[in-house]
């Protein structure tokens, strides 16, 4: 069977919602099928991104403009549920008021190839966390991860979807050449940098 897809307008409204009428689109699908849900809030990414990975889903989340985010749940092999009246809870905004600084594209010391699969993985790890960041900062090597080609584009979409503020040197992109190729986020300057960090809770570096 092929994947079917489907649509979900929430735009405009608010928790539990945009959640419930995925639910019920979600308990309906059989086999593949890919569900794009448009909503304009911030909670509303989180709240989805959480029922999604809970049924089993793979979620990709999108900032397409200010007040407008697409949230794409995509299942395998997916059986029709029996639609439940169970209690669907709504999360506030869950940021915490802490910083992660990347500034090179390889995690640790040693094999640069084994470095760039743990900064991968460390930046998906991000995307699982119960409070996520503020703000990420990006910069010297970190900027690469930003750009277009980036192999974690996809993740850092998704928590900018989520409200996560996501920063890029642009001394650090002009340096690279990639000016033009910022693909995620916003390009800020060391002065920002240094208030981000200095006002932030903690700083985490992997």
């Amino acid at each position: 069977m092929a994947e079917q897809k489907y649509t979900v307008n929430a735009m405009g409204e608010q928790c539990p919602i945009p959640v419930v009428k995925t639910k019920k689109v979600l308990d309906s699908v059989q086999g593949d099928a890919e569900i794009t849900v448009l909503v304009d809030n911030e909670t509303a990414v989180q709240n989805l991104t959480r029922m999604g990975k809970n049924a089993g889903a793979e979620v990709l989340a999108e900032k397409t403009s200010d007040r407008e985010f697409h949230v794409t749940l995509r299942v395998k092999d997916r059986k029709p549920s029996v639609e439940t009246t169970e209690e669907i809870n709504c999360i506030p905004e869950v940021k915490g008021d802490f910083v992660i600084a990347v500034d090179t594209a390889t995690m640790g010391r040693g094999n640069d190839e084994l470095g760039q699969v743990l900064m991968k993985g460390f930046l998906f790890a991000v995307t699982q966390l119960d409070e996520l960041p503020k703000t990420m900062l990006f910069y010297n090597g970190g900027a690469t991860l930003t750009t277009e080609d980036s192999d974690s584009l996809d993740d850092l979409k998704s928590l900018e979807a989520q409200g996560v503020t996501i920063k890029t040197c642009g001394t650090c992109l002009n340096y690279y050449g990639l000016t033009e190729k910022l693909k995620v986020g916003e390009v800020t300057n060391m002065y920002d940098i240094v208030e981000t960090m200095a006002k932030a809770s903690k700083v985490v570096k992997p």
